[in-house]
């Protein structure tokens, strides 16, 4: 018995994929289907429901089915990455707010040609439209599958998994094999609009002790219009952006020496920022408040 978000009842005599049961549901949502919520959690649509059950089927119009969503472009992207640059060290992949990251162990950080080659190739890999699967591997066999492709982010993040006991679960595509929990896409070709924003460094685990590593970002759309509009809204952020504002009109400036989050108030800057003191201490005086000042350190 499969009870609906809606409190609607479907019942099955046999165990069936929560992606079939979506299908039953309407075709239109087994289209639009990235993964599903049994018992509250986000499951794959592979997985097969054997018992009684609350199931929701989630698209990508749901903060988890996006995530979904993205997390499967970033393995697209990593595939991609690997095919171009078979030296590549895989480390880490997520879903993000608003899209994706793959950090990656490279010689060189990838320059904007070298995105667009991985985004043409996230092209091809996608027409391709190789079966995604998913399956699960002992801790010894997991490791040695990740010694033959010479992955040792990969090994280490293996053996701290079995540490707490967790399931040691890959997802594989064509060539390209991920040590991932998931949940992923049914099929990849639903990935129809992407991008790759960004590249920046960021050290491994976020410890400045371990190696710094390549991270590209990106972000990816069921529809070539969702990924326009997204664009377009970074570019009137960016044109907003207080830190590119305040340089270019010669508000403020940073040096390395003193730090990135410390900036330097120029003129014009400290002019605007004298006008606003000035019109703060009249309004307090006008309104009759006592100021007292305290030291500027303290134990």
């Amino acid at each position: 018995k499969i009870t609906l978000k809606d409190g609607s009842v479907l019942e099955y005599n046999e165990a069936k994929s929560a992606g079939d049961i979506s299908k039953d549901i309407s075709m239109g949502l087994y289209r639009n289907a990235t993964c599903c919520k049994i018992n509250g959690e986000v499951k794959d649509l592979r997985t097969v429901i054997d018992a009684d059950c609350e199931l929701e089927i989630l698209t990508f119009d749901t903060k988890d089915g996006k995530k979904a969503f993205n997390h499967t472009a970033s393995h697209i992207m990593a595939q991609a990455v690997k095919r171009l640059y078979p030296d590549a060290k895989l480390t880490i992949g997520p879903a993000i707010d608003d899209g994706f990251y793959y950090d990656f162990d490279v010689e060189k950080s990838f320059s904007p040609e070298d995105l667009q080659k991985i985004e043409a190739e996230m092209k091809k890999i996608v027409k391709e439209n190789p079966e995604i699967t998913r399956f699960e591997l002992p801790v010894d066999e997991a490791v040695k599958l990740m010694e033959e492709k010479n992955e040792p982010y990969k090994i280490e993040l293996i053996k701290e998994h079995a540490e707490k006991g967790e399931a040691i679960s890959f997802y594989q595509q064509g060539e390209f094999t991920e040590l991932c929990a998931g949940p992923h896409l049914m099929d990849m070709k639903v990935v129809k609009a992407f991008k790759l924003t960004q590249c920046t460094g960021a050290y491994w685990r976020g410890n400045e002790n371990n190696k710094m590593l390549c991270r590209v970002y990106g972000t990816a759309f069921p529809k070539a219009s969702m990924l326009e509009e997204h664009l377009a809204a970074l570019e009137e952020a960016r044109k907003r952006d207080h830190n590119k504002l305040g340089r270019e009109l010669e508000l403020f400036t940073t040096v390395d020496y003193i730090g990135q989050g410390l900036p330097i108030l120029l003129p014009k800057g400290t002019k605007i920022i004298q006008t606003l003191q000035r019109w703060v201490e009249d309004e307090e005086e006008k309104r009759g408040w006592q100021l007292t000042k305290t030291p500027l350190m303290a134990k």
